[in-house]
């Protein structure tokens, strides 16, 4: 067989008519057929065209699992994707390898299918095909593709009506055929009876990469490649017709990876300017933008109707990552589909609300149509959009469509997000990322007519991670933002601000905390007065500011002057008056006046349990105080009973396992240590960390700082087995989360170095008390408390070393 064989002479009747109407069969010669034959015209490669070894693996495998049938691979994915490129690669080389027969068919409509059938009838003169009924001929065709044992592949290209094409598929009883066909849909129609689907993705990072350096390369073009070819490469998502078409652009406009990326990037420019229709070197034959929403309308006519280009819009503002499949099921989305479903005619009547198991079959509609694609069920990233379809999705948008479309999506992402999110690390990645992309692409629409509240709860789900820099980055942004669209001070921006204010407060960063703060009490009395209440609550949050970074002075006249501006505004006895009397009571204690910071306690615990009763948090929180106020004036018994007492009422009036019961565990345990009475701290400050990594996840700093209170209990109670294991493991996970130098970290590497000279591990002790000194001198300056103490650690370390 092949192209050795000797050509091959067949009879073929031909109907003719007579005079008298009578039908006779006028048997010709034979014309000669000289194999190997082509049918139809097989697309050139493009250009640098990638072999794709994984998948082409993949579509070989595929006919093992057909049994006895004839090997069928339907191709199956998205506009521009390559699919039609591969079925030509295993056309081109059959041809090359000398198979006798390679149809290629168009398959956009069954007509054209069937044309070509016919059309090789005659070229490969199957008996019985007369040339006068193309659908009989193409029938004949298929039987003899059945039986002959000729080899043969049939290529059926972009076919667009699986159920047309019923009938219609070749296979042959021989088993010298093959079929592979190249559909954008995916339906289970196309599969069975030996048929098998691959789908076909975008290129591999490498795969793109390398296509966009060997097409440029090619064209004597190497000085455009830099090293922002494999971040053009993902940005464009790794599409093949968009990376054919981004190449031929940059060669007719000489631009470098870098350049052309910073075009891409500027969403004010559209994919036709930067992906145009005269860059199609490779004879696509459409612009991108067609390309990619071909099957848009077909779904838009597709039960349930009118729903599916409400659907993708909403997805195109979304992460391309994925988002979950959770989203489409909330009230506002399904309002959202509802509103925008294409309107019904006049004479119809109104359809009913779109109900979450239409916004399902919506979502298999575009994923049928290969505009979406779908991973498993609950997957936090089940949905995903090519980032270019996205694109071109949003560009025909007028800006009137986008605040309904913001809304929906910010409250669609509100509504599942689960509170606490610590105990869903994905979703609430996932979550964040689409809250960005959303933010990003809707701009102003997420503000008005204040911040939406998925903003806020991104932030908060930012600073659960325990990441201080991505969450310190995402509120500076969210400070910026607000205080762009609704002013210095709107509640949203006073909001942001207070949140990135305490963030920093928590990471340690209380240099940060104070001007932001100082500036946002200046707005506030400069629009809104001196005594308005935000402008209240900011001051008050500068007076612990101060008194963290040691402004004892400042903390206390700030202090008073809240106290008497909140007296006189809100009157003696109001919540904001009587913490505004806490505050003032810390700051006495702050400056060295112990004696009044007790006294001040006491009469608060006595007002406010009056006021509030013995059981409120606030009274509670108060006693609290004041057990911290004994402690510092050297009332140990006094401090101890009392704080004792806290933990057992948050206990019976909060809850065991209540943020201010923990709280009272932890301060319990400290108390008990400086006593001696460490084996009654241990279990103490075990359930707190217990309690921190159920609120907020084990690399949080709150649970960082509680696990290396742990260790400090267990170094105090000679266990320094169990102190070094928890304190390697806080500084690998603080060096990683929170980076080599924040204090925290230091804090943690100068306790380990501690254990470790307590048990006899010198050397390994010196080492890293010398990079703790080093990095407090560099960052804190030579004289600040927290440098002299990493100095005499060290010289103590050292000291213990020349004695051994």
């Amino acid at each position: 067989m092949g192209a050795g064989r000797d050509a091959n002479h067949n009879a073929v009747g031909i109907k003719s008519k007579v005079n008298d109407n009578r039908s006779v069969h006028i048997h010709l010669a034979a014309r000669e057929v000289t194999w190997p034959i082509e049918v139809g015209i097989v697309p050139a490669l493009a250009s640098a065209f990638q072999p794709r070894t994984a998948l082409r693996d993949e579509i070989d495998a595929a006919p093992a699992q057909g049994a006895a049938a004839t090997p069928t691979q339907i191709l199956s994915g998205g506009g521009g994707v390559g699919k039609s490129q591969l079925a030509a690669l295993y056309a081109a080389e059959a041809v090359h390898a000398g198979m006798d027969l390679v149809v290629w068919a168009g398959a956009t409509e069954v007509q054209q299918v069937i044309a070509v059938y016919a059309q090789t009838a005659t070229r490969v003169s199957v008996p019985d095909a007369t040339g006068e009924d193309a659908e009989r001929d193409a029938r004949a065709f298929l039987s003899w593709l059945a039986t002959t044992d000729r080899r043969w592949l049939v290529v059926l290209d972009d076919i667009t009506d699986p159920a047309g094409l019923r009938g219609w598929w070749p296979s042959s009883r021989t088993g010298t055929g093959r079929v592979l066909a190249t559909i954008r849909i995916h339906d289970a129609r196309l599969t069975g009876n030996g048929r098998r689907r691959v789908r076909v993705g975008v290129y591999t990072p490498d795969e793109a990469t390398a296509y966009l350096r060997t097409r440029l390369t090619e064209d004597d073009a190497e000085h455009l490649l830099d090293d922002a070819v494999g971040d053009l490469a993902a940005v464009l998502g790794r599409l093949p017709l968009a990376l054919g078409h981004a190449a031929a652009y940059m060669l007719n406009q000489d631009l470098s990876c870098t350049r052309y990326l910073g075009l891409f990037s500027d969403r004010t420019r559209p994919l036709g300017q930067l992906l145009p229709e005269e860059a199609d070197a490779e004879g696509y034959g459409r612009e991108i933008a067609t390309t990619l929403l071909l099957s848009l309308d077909a779904a838009q006519r597709t039960e349930p109707v009118g729903l599916a280009r409400p659907a993708l819009r909403l997805a195109a503002f979304l992460d391309p990552a994925g988002h979950p499949r959770a989203l489409w099921t909330t009230p506002a989305v399904l309002t959202y589909l509802t509103e925008h479903r294409d309107p019904a005619p006049d004479d119809a009547p109104r359809p009913e609300d779109v109900t979450a198991e239409q916004a399902e079959a919506t979502l298999r509609v575009l994923r049928r149509y290969a505009l979406i694609s779908s991973g498993r069920g609950q997957d936090p990233r089940a949905l995903r959009i090519h980032a270019l379809t996205a694109r071109a999705t949003r560009e025909p948008l007028g800006d009137a469509a986008l605040p309904a479309l913001a809304r929906a999506a910010a409250d669609g992402l509100l509504d599942i997000w689960p509170d606490p999110d610590h105990d869903h690390p994905d979703l609430a990645a996932s979550l964040r990322a689409n809250t960005d992309q959303l933010h990003r692409l809707t701009g102003s629409h997420l503000w008005h007519p204040k911040g939406h509240e998925v903003l806020h709860r991104a932030g908060s789900s930012w600073i659960s991670t325990g990441f201080a820099a991505p969450a310190v980055a995402y509120w500076k942004h969210l400070v910026t933002t607000s205080r762009e669209f609704l002013g210095p001070t709107h509640t949203s921006t006073l909001r942001a601000c207070a949140g990135l204010s305490n963030l920093y407060r928590g990471t340690g960063q209380k240099a940060e905390a104070i001007p932001l703060t100082e500036r946002v009490v200046a707005d506030c009395e400069r629009l809104l007065g001196p005594i308005h209440h935000s402008t209240l609550e900011f001051r008050a949050d500068l007076v612990t500011f101060y008194a963290d970074a040691g402004r004892n002075a400042e903390a206390l006249t700030l202090a008073k002057e809240i106290l008497t501006d909140r007296r006189k505004a809100l009157g003696p006895e109001h919540p904001k008056t009587l913490s505004a009397r806490d505050a003032l009571a810390f700051a006495y204690g702050q400056v060295g006046h112990t004696g009044k910071s007790v006294t001040q306690t006491e009469n608060l615990l006595n007002d406010r349990t009056r006021i509030l009763g013995p059981e409120h948090p606030d009274t509670l929180r108060t006693r609290a105080n004041l057990a911290a106020s004994y402690a510092a004036v050297g009332r140990t018994e006094d401090a101890i009973t009392q704080t004792e007492r806290v933990l057992n009422d948050r206990e019976r009036y909060l809850s065991p396992t209540h943020r201010d019961t923990l709280t009272s565990c932890a301060t319990l345990a400290s108390v008990y240590s400086q006593v001696g009475r460490v084996t009654e701290a241990i279990p103490l400050a075990e359930r707190f960390l217990t309690g921190q990594e159920q609120l907020h996840g084990p690399t949080h700093l709150n649970t960082l700082r509680a696990r290396n209170s742990l260790a400090l209990y267990y170094a105090q109670a000679g266990r320094s087995t169990d102190a070094i294991a928890l304190e390697e493991s806080v500084l690998a996970d603080c060096e990683r989360f929170l980076g080599p130098v924040h204090r925290d970290t230091l804090r943690t590497r100068s306790n380990l170095a501690a254990s470790y000279g307590d048990a006899g591990r010198i050397t390994e002790a010196i080492a890293l008390a010398k990079s703790v000194l080093a990095d407090r001198e560099r960052l804190l300056g030579p004289e600040h408390p927290e440098t002299d103490y990493a100095r005499r650690r060290l010289r103590i370390l050292s000291a213990r070393q020349l004695g051994q």
